[in-house]
């Protein structure tokens, strides 16, 4: 065969030529190439046009003959980028086998048409076949299906998939920036669910495009990317944030355009939002990292009340990660032997002398060094880790004082141990105390549990028969930081409590640098009096110098326990004290 469409046949006469590869009747190539759909040109090594067909000239709106002798790379848009105009160059002199790619051509009048080209060497090798596929059509499909793929059924607002192309190709393009910025208000809207529930799915979507509508009018002047990733869940993306100033301006018109009443099947409903707001360098985020800080935010307005912005604060989160840590480690921590307990003294206010001690848990946390009680101890609530935590300290504490009872039997000193609200409502706390008591062999009129009063207010049932139960044991019971909870006096005369601990905040009114505030110690002479005459003792919290503790025990406070007689100390320090006297040791 020739590489021409002008190449000649077999010779008159001579057998059918046998149709290969390499031999093909040309009359019959040429009537192919000219009826062929398929736009097509033969293009010389030299890149000009030898001959094109109906087809191409139709596809270009213009005359085939026209083309002969044209450039077929200025027509083909092959001299668009130097990438493919290489790789043509190299097909035309026979060194490539094939090229394709797609253009984007002109036809006269200006309507565009997208094209798939393709440059195959003809056998031979002097010239190259050309072909033009218009996939104008099958580009629009694909376009429209995946604008459905990458659209919301419901708002037509952008989805999950299409944000978070958005924001990968913005933190692809602000790589080599380092100064550009980011920025992301994360909202979800509070009382949609109720929404659903009482007026239906079809009332809460229509709903959701409602609320489209007005993100989209506060994003337009910025351009901003305006997203549905889910249920009630939206996010506004501003690509070149200018700072953390405009995104702030953004969610507070967001909060102010989604306040106003939405008229949803003739009926009037109130919505609100909680947002979180992200605003960082671009260069060095990633995005899992950034809807991370934002999801955490947006869980902060939620916690902070609803119904408003909440700004990322890497402090703020920083704890939070802490807690987070702190949370996962705390079972552990118990089996490994973290925690240790310390001991602060319960002195009598008129003589001076320890009557009992105050065991206070202590962390040593191989990460964070050794926290207070308020580090862990509402973490240990909230997990229940304080179930096994407060067993431990019980034993620990009940060990520790009969030590101290062998030690000094004429001297019997009371352990006070601390019980959380979930011990009592979750745990079978009489049957641990009964067992600890057992193993250590502690009588029980030398240990005391002290309780606040939210936990024993309300006490009925189940948590009122065991504090019954353990008062029946001969186990004290005390009522801790009195006078800052609920204040019902009622309980008093209902629960089995031996002692009220006066929380710290009425001696802080004894302090001799601060003017005296007589109502401070008529409060407490009034509790003291009421408490002696239901048989109870009080102690005093936050004792800090000589002045209050004078004062408190002329008002008739029976135990003192704060700096003034000692820190919380272990408890060899306890038993050096008790040797010398509180006061002396101070």
């Amino acid at each position: 065969m020739s590489g021409t469409l002008d190449g000649q046949g077999g010779a008159p006469g001579a057998a059918a030529p046998v149709v290969t590869q390499r031999h093909v009747n040309a009359d019959d190539f040429r009537a192919a190439f000219r009826a062929a759909h398929l736009g097509m040109a033969v293009v010389g090594a030299d890149g000009l046009v030898r001959v094109a067909n109906d087809a191409l000239g139709a596809l270009l709106g213009t005359d085939p003959a026209r083309l002969e002798g044209c450039p077929a790379a200025e027509f083909t848009g092959l001299r668009e980028d130097s990438r493919t105009w290489n790789a043509y160059r190299e097909v035309l002199l026979g060194r490539r086998a094939r090229l394709n790619c797609t253009r984007r051509l002109r036809r006269p009048g200006g309507r565009a048409v997208w094209a798939e080209v393709a440059v195959t060497p003809l056998p031979g090798g002097r010239d190259a076949l050309l072909s033009v596929a218009d996939i104008s059509e099958r580009r629009d499909l694909r376009a429209r299906l995946r604008h459905l793929r990458m659209h919301d059924p419901v708002t037509r607002l952008p989805n999950r998939s299409l944000f978070f192309e958005r924001l990968a190709a913005a933190l692809a393009a602000a790589e080599e920036d380092e100064d550009a910025r980011i920025g992301l208000c994360y909202l979800d809207l509070d009382g949609f669910k109720a929404v659903n529930d009482t007026l239906g799915h079809r009332a809460g979507d229509r709903l959701l495009c409602a609320v489209a509508r007005r993100l989209r009018d506060c994003a337009a002047e910025g351009g901003h990317l305006v997203a549905r990733l889910g249920g009630d869940e939206f996010a506004l993306l501003v690509e070149e944030s200018a700072g953390t100033e405009q995104l702030v301006a953004l969610a507070t018109a967001v909060l102010a355009a989604l306040q106003r009443p939405f008229e949803v099947n003739g009926q009037r409903l109130a919505v609100s939002a909680s947002i979180g707001v992200v605003e960082r360098p671009a260069a060095g985020t990633h995005a899992t990292e950034l809807m991370q800080a934002a999801d955490t935010t947006l869980y902060w307005a939620k916690a902070d009340g609803k119904a408003r912005w909440a700004l990322f604060d890497p402090e703020r989160n920083a704890h939070r990660m802490t807690r987070q840590a702190l949370s996962s480690t705390l079972r552990p921590a118990v089996d490994r032997g973290e925690f240790v307990l310390q001991y602060q003294p319960l002195v009598g206010l008129g003589d001076g002398v320890v009557r009992g001690v105050e065991a206070l848990v202590r962390w040593h946390h191989p990460q964070f060094g050794t926290l207070a009680p308020n580090r862990f101890i509402g973490l240990a609530e909230e997990t229940g880790a304080i179930v096994p935590l407060g067993r431990w300290v019980l034993e620990t504490a009940c060990r520790q004082a009969r030590r101290w009872q062998l030690e000094r039997p004429d001297e019997p000193l009371v352990v006070s141990v601390n019980m959380a609200v979930r011990q009592v409502w979750d745990s079978d706390l009489v049957a641990d105390v009964a067992a600890i008591l057992a193993e250590t062999g502690l009588p029980p009129r030398l240990l005391q549990l002290e309780l606040t009063e939210s936990a024993v207010m309300g006490s009925a049932g189940r948590p009122l028969q065991q504090l019954r139960r353990l008062s029946d044991m001969g186990v004290a019971i005390a009522i801790d930081d009195f006078g800052t909870g609920y204040s019902n006096l009622s309980y008093l005369s209902r629960l089995p409590v031996s002692t009220l601990k006066l929380d710290g905040s009425f001696v802080h009114g004894f302090r001799t640098d601060e003017p005296p505030n007589p109502a401070d110690e008529t409060i407490v002479e009034a509790l003291v009096q009421l408490a002696h005459r239901l048989g109870l003792t009080v102690t005093a919290e936050c004792v800090e110098n000589a002045e209050q503790a004078e004062r408190l025990g002329r008002i008739g406070c029976d135990t003192g326990q704060g700096w003034f007689y000692s820190r919380p100390v272990g408890a060899e320090r306890i038993s050096a004290l008790l040797g010398v006297g509180a006061r002396a040791a101070v």
